[in-house]
Formats: structure tokens, sequence, C-alpha cells
């Protein structure tokens, strides 16, 4: 069940999520709030699990990781202790950032950053197909990306946030 959020609470969420170094007094400041009340429905939020974590976002090419892949997995039997046997490995992969179980002609979809083509082929060849579980495996390489977000669509939530539009 989604918990509801009012204008102001999506407002906080819009800033906080745009940037998570904000601090309160410039929160409450663009929101029409004192840092009390503002703090509270931050600490509310945090509470009912709507923000999860406050991350900083890493620039993956200027560490030099510069290889991003989405990877196709296709399980040889996806039952359901299988599928979490799967999931507990790639748990433990830091190359894969995203794992999604998917429908359709494959059970899951990988993000995987690398340095490069040879670190990805050493990846794939030494760890993921490590896993007996796979039987096929599908892999495609990203030459740019387009738009790469971790911002959540508030304005689907809330209509008092407006899309932003370029």
């Amino acid at each position: 069940m989604p918990q509801h959020i009012d204008g102001i609470d999506a407002k906080i969420l819009h800033l906080i999520q745009g940037n998570a170094g904000l601090s309160v007094v410039d929160i409450a400041d663009q929101v029409g709030l004192s840092p009390s009340p503002c703090w509270r429905r931050i600490k509310r939020m945090e509470e009912l699990g709507i923000i999860r974590q406050r991350i900083t976002v890493l620039d993956r090419e200027k560490l030099g990781l510069d290889f991003e892949v989405f990877v196709a997995v296709k399980l040889a039997l996806p039952n359901r202790g299988n599928m979490e046997r799967f999931e507990r490995a790639v748990a433990n992969m830091p190359e894969v950032v995203q794992c999604a179980v998917v429908t359709g002609a494959v059970d899951f979809m990988l993000r995987i950053v690398t340095r490069d083509m040879h670190s990805y082929e050493s990846f794939l060849r030494e760890v993921l197909l490590g896993i007996d579980l796979i039987s096929d495996v599908q892999s495609r390489i990203v030459l740019r990306q387009s738009k790469d977000t971790k911002s959540i669509p508030l304005g689907l939530v809330s209509n008092t946030v407006p899309h932003k539009q370029s």
C-alpha cells in the first residue's frame, strides 16, 4: 500500500533526491517550513521507509569504470530454489550493480560495470558462467547512456511536483 505524502513531502523528496547533501535549513527554506517541522517530516518519511538511504552518486567513468553491459540470464531450471541461489551469488559480485527478475524469455537482467572489454570477459568466464545454474547469457554492450537517473518520478505520486523538461 503506497504511503500518503502531501505536497510539502513531495517537494522535500524532490529536493533530497536531487541533492542528498542539502541541509535541513536549506530544504526548509525551499519548501516554506521552519527547520524543526521539516526535520520531523524527513524523519517520518525515513521511518516509513519512503526514504531508504541517502547516497553519493559517483562518476564511474572518471574512476576508470568505462565499460557497461546489460546481461540477460536464463537459468537452466528456473525454480524458486535456483532463483534464490542465483540471487545470493549475484549479491556478492561487485561488478553487478543491478539485478532484476524479469518476465519473458530470460529470468534475470543484470547491469554490469567494469573497466573494459577484457575485464568483462574475465568476469563473464570466471565468475558469472561459474554459476552452474545458467543455460544462456546474452550481453548488450552499452555504447552511450542517453539517460541515467536515480530519481523516482514523484510527479506520478503527487501532482505538486512538476515534470522537469529540458
